[in-house]
């Protein structure tokens, strides 16, 4: 089942942070999209049944993007 959540997270200034972030989700196993824009806006979109919010949540932080 396909879910699907607006996130705001903090790190994004710049283009090259975009770019950043979608390399930090690339090749994540069950993440079907996600966009981001200059506002710190994520849309995640995900097969719940091969990934969770908290495990796409966990990897952006890895890469210095929070939650806020």
């Amino acid at each position: 089942m396909t879910q699907s959540e607006t996130i705001q997270v903090s790190g994004i200034r710049c283009a090259d942070c975009v770019g950043r972030l979608a390399g930090a989700l690339q090749g994540h196993e069950g993440l079907e999209q996600a966009t981001a824009n200059l506002m710190g806006q994520v849309h995640l979109e995900w097969d719940n049944e091969r990934t969770n919010r908290e495990a796409i949540v966990e990897r952006l932080a890895k890469a210095g993007f929070r939650p806020v």
